[in-house]
């Protein structure tokens, strides 16, 4: 049977990010994968030895703008573990609430672009109206909606009122509302599960040994998440992750519309026992040493590298984003499907190409 190789990406009508690949087709049939990335030198190691660390800040913040807070975040603990630094206690539950924000805001925005991607238009609506009113409380809690710049090493630079608190909470009861208003249309509509139940199967052993990570991975029931570290303030918040153990489109689908639910629980918690303490310690001397700092972003676990040489500019800044981790098992999916069904298989781990392709 001839073979022929079909480019796919990096613009495409139904993909949001330019992901290219080359499939190798029998008739309608994959038969390999083969990523086409690119090197978008954003000149980020560069950047060290001309902006200090704590204006490194701004520029991992710039790696990916919808998981923003949570980049500042692991680049934070990097540098004060290596300075020592106790960060105040009501600083580290403000960072997981607005971490959680932005996790919130960016499952909703996926779980919209999949709908468009399944031609549900007003489910997509319906999605993306919800995501406004999370992208309103950064908006009023911390000045911008995306890119919020509220971490800083040794702490935070904004607080919570308590009237912004119950503002919060009042929200996130309406928030709910509407989302289980969309739980049954989302997870039980005949349409989207005969177009995702059983497409793009990952089992959980092939997930482990091509190493896949976030939804991708407990998608396929291997309940491991970096949150289950105990940063930040998870350790006190009794977080456990959500599986789903079909390993498909379906799985990968219902473990982000959970996680959206989960994560407005925890910031309930963390508003509930936010401790009266400082919300920043004044920092002192420089970074020397070396360290791996590991958070769980929407799309997956990030790695970052930081070395420092007790100089205010780091040696290094080394940053593996979980989209990288995904492409291997995102290509063991796509063999054996059908041309028609690359596009959604692909939408289900959430690539982000900007944070890729670097």
């Amino acid at each position: 049977m001839a073979r022929t190789i079909i480019p796919f990406g990096p613009q495409h009508p139904v993909l949001p990010e330019p992901l290219h690949l080359k499939l190798v087709m029998e008739d309608e049939t994959v038969v390999e994968a083969i990523p086409k990335l690119g090197y978008v030198h954003r000149g980020l190691e560069n950047l060290t030895s001309l902006r200090d660390y704590n204006q490194m800040i701004y520029i991992v913040e710039r790696v990916c703008g919808i998981c923003s807070c949570i980049h500042a975040l692991c680049f934070c603990h990097a540098i004060e573990h290596m300075m020592n630094i106790e960060v105040p206690r009501r600083a580290v539950y403000l960072r997981t609430i607005w971490s959680e924000l932005h996790r919130m805001h960016s499952h909703l925005l996926w779980l919209g672009l999949f709908a468009d991607a399944l031609g549900f238009e007003s489910l997509f609506m319906q999605f993306w109206k919800i995501r406004e009113r999370i992208m309103d409380i950064n908006e009023a809690t911390a000045g911008n909606r995306v890119i919020i710049s509220t971490n800083i090493v040794g702490g935070v630079r904004k607080d919570l009122s308590r009237e912004h608190q119950r503002w919060i909470l009042d929200e996130l009861d309406e928030i709910e509302t509407e989302m289980r208003r969309l739980e049954k249309v989302t997870m039980d509509d005949y349409t989207i599960k005969t177009r995702t139940v059983g497409l793009g199967v990952l089992s959980a052993e092939e997930a482990l040994r091509l190493g896949a990570a976030g939804p991708t991975l407990r998608g396929s029931g291997v309940a491991q998440d970096a949150r289950q570290l105990g940063y930040a303030a998870f350790a006190e918040l009794g977080f456990t992750p959500v599986t789903a153990l079909d390993g498909d489109c379906w799985a990968r689908t219902k473990v982000r519309f959970l996680e959206v639910l989960q994560s407005m629980e925890i910031v309930r918690q963390a508003i509930g026992h936010l401790p009266d303490t400082e919300i920043n310690v004044k920092v002192k001397g420089n970074p020397s040493g070396e360290v791996v700092s590991r958070v769980e972003q929407p799309r997956g676990e990030a790695l970052y590298y930081v070395k420092g040489n007790g100089t205010k500019f780091l040696d290094r800044v080394r940053i593996r984003t979980p989209t990288f981790a995904n492409i291997p098992p995102l290509l063991y999916m796509l063999k054996g499907l059908q041309l028609s069904d690359v596009p959604l298989v692909t939408l289900t781990i959430d690539p982000c190409i900007s944070c890729t392709e670097r």
